[in-house]
């Protein structure tokens, strides 16, 4: 993912390895997309010897220099073969270290079946939270089409349907 989303970046507008790893900071891509923003240099080293991407210009700002990288027509080729792959591979990814927990929940008290569903609970809504923050990032640094405006809201939805299983949970272990 990380090859295809440099690549997507840059067929947006020439830019450097900071400034693409800020965006992806910004916009929580660790979190939804599974990229680390400290792989994007070595991703672009390595795109660079592969003729994916190439260095379009150098700019310097006192003693240091940054290189703007841009996709090159190769680049392009690959970017829609792996935009074409991302979307043929299955997208449902359950929550397995949750569900397998409550497949063994009876082994715990009480108390310590609601304070961790709580706890799940509370980082579920940080994250949300996160997400909500990260998309106003990238309306702000790139146009937003409709289909990622509806990517955005299914990701939402994907928290909130998790975190309305966990109150249900909550509620429920708090009534018996």
């Amino acid at each position: 993912m990380t090859r295809l989303m440099v690549l997507g970046l840059l067929k947006t507008k020439p830019m450097s390895g900071y400034e693409i790893q800020q965006l992806l900071i910004k916009s929580q891509a660790d979190s939804w997309a599974g990229i680390l923003p400290g792989s994007i240099y070595h991703a672009l080293k390595k795109m660079q010897t592969e003729g994916l991407v190439e260095i379009n210009s150098i700019e310097k700002t006192g003693n240091r220099s940054k290189a703007i990288y841009k996709i090159t027509t190769y680049g392009e080729m690959e970017f829609v073969k792996l935009l074409v792959e991302s979307l043929q591979v299955s997208s449902v990814h359950l929550p397995s270290n949750l569900y397998t927990g409550l497949s063994f929940i009876q082994h715990l008290s009480k108390d310590e079946i609601i304070q961790s569903l709580q706890g799940q609970q509370a980082i579920l809504e940080e994250q949300l939270e996160k997400q909500r923050s990260g998309i106003e990032i990238k309306r702000n640094h790139m146009p937003m089409d409709d289909v990622t405006e509806l990517l955005f809201q299914n990701v939402f939805r994907q928290y909130e349907l998790q975190i309305h299983l966990l109150k249900n949970l909550i509620r429920y272990y708090n009534n018996i």
